[in-house]
């Protein structure tokens, strides 16, 4: 039984996976700090207009302009440079890699940062140049220079000259291949502990007996996260007991039946139809933050990028099996249990199914196989993979599909010309041996060696 998730989560999963929020939280610092910050200079000011903060900034009100106008325009500039090379960096990922990995950069923490950081910058000068005063000859206001305010602003210049360069440095890190696959592995990481968690499942859900009615929706998209509250609430109410047909993460169309509801006989299966249509929240795309099948798919699609004719990368495709061979041994000891929603009195009320570790392994292996004949470099991969999966799997739990994989890849190994049979024979003699408990080490007998000495 799963725990459910709350709303918090949803709120912080949400403001994680979009760009915006760091550079709303800065826009709304830097009003703060430009509103208090003049008001403390002027509160600091004597009546005959000294300051004892002369020694921050000694200039006059036309300087103090010129400084907060020049930090103002030029950090607009830069901004609008961030925002060009990103989109940069996001065509050469589409392009290159997958276009679902626009997603994992969007949601990079050192972009919003660097966002953040300029868009504070540029609206706290705006703000300061607003309240700097000249003397009106005209008036009896004095003059008025904020300098403790001008003296925070040079120093939050100097932070984003320093936050533009290191950005600088992360994009050329994160167009790299190695690091877009290592980004995609820690969002998966992060999805299954959040989703999945490390408990082992408990018994499964005891469903009435008796037809089920359907229930269909009146929208189609991919499903992206159920509000179980809402659903089971009204199953309750009803007396029934609510099976979603799909998992998180896959389509849901308009007018197809999207779950299915025992109640008894003669009950207004009403509220519990409006119940279902308001809490399932559908998305034009997917997201990884409940889908433990979305970060798994980005990596295989490098990896059948990679094997694509117009790259021909089979370097990439070996790394990106590698995490794939990861990601399949973390799943193979998570509860991958459906998540159960209970009344107080411990009835079930909601079930929301889970993928299957068979699904996720064919997931992972059925493009890369498909596309791996004639590049022997893969087909050795692609046996490791299921060597390191029988080892990692639990007893018995996935002999046979491991076996049928295994079938498969040497099928295509046959049909490439650079492996002989004794390499494919010893491929099945590794995984039979990893199943049965055993690894044969790869150091050969007899081989010579370098002997070093252990120093202090």
């Amino acid at each position: 039984m799963k725990r459910r998730t709350s709303w918090p989560r949803r709120l912080w999963r949400a403001a994680r996976g979009s760009l915006w929020p760091l550079p709303v939280v800065g826009v709304v610092v830097a009003i703060g700090l430009g509103v208090a910050l003049p008001a403390l200079d002027e509160a600091l000011e004597g009546a005959d207009g000294s300051s004892p903060l002369t020694f921050v900034f000694g200039g006059g009100p036309s300087a103090a302009r010129d400084v907060l106008a020049a930090i103002s325009g030029s950090l607009i500039s830069v901004t609008g440079l961030v925002f060009s090379l990103t989109v940069v960096a996001l065509q050469l990922s589409s392009s290159q890699y997958s276009p679902r990995v626009l997603q994992t950069f969007v949601t990079d923490r050192v972009v919003q940062l660097t966002l953040g950081q300029l868009v504070l910058t540029f609206v706290y000068a705006l703000s300061v140049l607003r309240t700097v005063r000249t003397e009106d000859a005209g008036t009896s206001a004095q003059a008025f220079v904020p300098r403790l305010s001008i003296t925070v602003a040079y120093v939050l210049t100097l932070g984003a000259v320093v936050a533009l360069l290191l950005f600088l440095g992360h994009l050329a890190r994160s167009l790299r291949v190695e690091t877009m696959l290592r980004d995609v592995h820690d969002e998966a990481m992060r999805t299954y502990d959040e989703e999945l968690g490390s408990d082992p499942d408990g018994p499964g859900p005891v469903l009435p007996g008796g037809r089920p009615e359907p229930v269909v929706v009146g929208s189609s998209g991919f499903l992206v996260d159920v509000d179980d509250r809402v659903v089971a609430r009204a199953a309750e109410q009803a007396g029934a007991v609510v099976l979603l047909e799909p998992c998180i993460g896959d389509p849901v169309l308009a007018g197809v039946p999207v779950a299915h509801v025992w109640a008894p006989p003669g009950s207004d299966l009403t509220p519990v139809r409006v119940a279902v249509e308001a809490g399932l929240r559908l998305h034009h795309e997917r997201s990884a933050d409940r889908d433990v099948a979305y970060s798994l798919r980005k990596v295989v699609d490098i990896a059948a990028r990679a094997l694509s004719p117009g790259v021909n990368d089979p370097t990439t495709a070996v790394h990106a099996l590698s995490h794939v061979s990861a990601l399949l041994g973390d799943l193979a000891h998570r509860p991958l249990g459906p998540a159960v929603t209970v009344d107080e009195q411990g009835g079930t009320r909601l079930v929301v199914p889970q993928r299957s570790l068979e699904s996720l392994v064919r997931l992972g292996l059925e493009e890369p196989v498909q596309y791996a004949e004639g590049s022997p470099a893969v087909l050795r991969r692609l046996a490791g993979v299921l060597r390191e999966l029988a080892w990692r799997a639990p007893d018995g739990r996935l002999d046979t599909v491991l076996r049928t994989w295994l079938d498969r890849v040497c099928a295509v190994a046959g049909r490439t010309a650079d492996l002989d049979a004794e390499e494919v024979r010893g491929w099945r003699t590794d995984v039979e041996d990893a199943l049965a408990g055993r690894w044969r080490r790869a150091w050969p007998e007899g081989a010579a060696a370098t002997e070093r000495t252990l120093q202090g």
